[in-house]
């Protein structure tokens, strides 16, 4: 729950700073913002991780109705890093409630998957065939350079070759 008391090391927003804080992003709650931020705490109906950055979007709100905390205090209250604050306040200020408010940020980019069903069932099947002679058996370069060899992909790594194999169970007889 939400105190309305000012932890040690904050000043009071009724007393004057000497300095002012000098914060790249600013957290200045809009009435809707810090309803919905207040509701989440209320009901205690989401994530925890969700919970506590609604706590702390409204502990660190500058804005006229917010108390607007330091981030140490913040950090302190809530059993976080100042970092972890601050990244907080960058998220709401560059995108928005919902993202702050995320437990989970998931990966930033989606990859296309570099070979599809046809293209890894040709890479098992050369995998499965005698090895080129001069080798023993199949190393991952090997059997990549030996796919862009044969045309079915432009450029392969073998780190690629080695999780499709892995993926499919696929052992190079390794010792």
């Amino acid at each position: 729950m939400l105190s309305e008391h000012t932890p040690p090391g904050s000043q009071p927003t009724s007393e004057k700073r000497s300095k002012p804080l000098l914060r790249k992003h600013v957290v200045q709650l809009t009435g809707e913002q810090r309803e919905r931020c207040t509701e989440i705490v209320r009901t205690g109906r989401a994530p925890a991780r969700t919970i506590m950055h609604a706590q702390v979007l409204l502990k660190t709100d500058s804005g006229p109705h917010g108390p607007g905390w330091t981030d140490p205090a913040v950090a302190e209250a809530f059993g976080v890093t100042p970092v972890t604050v601050a990244r907080l306040r960058k998220t709401l200020v560059t995108e928005g409630l919902e993202a702050a408010l995320a437990h989970y940020r998931g990966p930033r980019r989606e990859y296309a998957h570099k070979l599809d069903g046809h293209q890894e069932a040709h890479l098992i099947a050369l995998a499965c065939s005698s090895p080129p002679s001069g080798y023993k058996r199949w190393s991952l370069r090997l059997l990549a350079h030996r796919m862009v060899e044969l045309g079915h992909v432009d450029s392969l790594s073998y780190n690629t070759v080695g999780r499709t194999l892995k993926k499919t169970s696929f052992s190079l007889g390794g010792l």
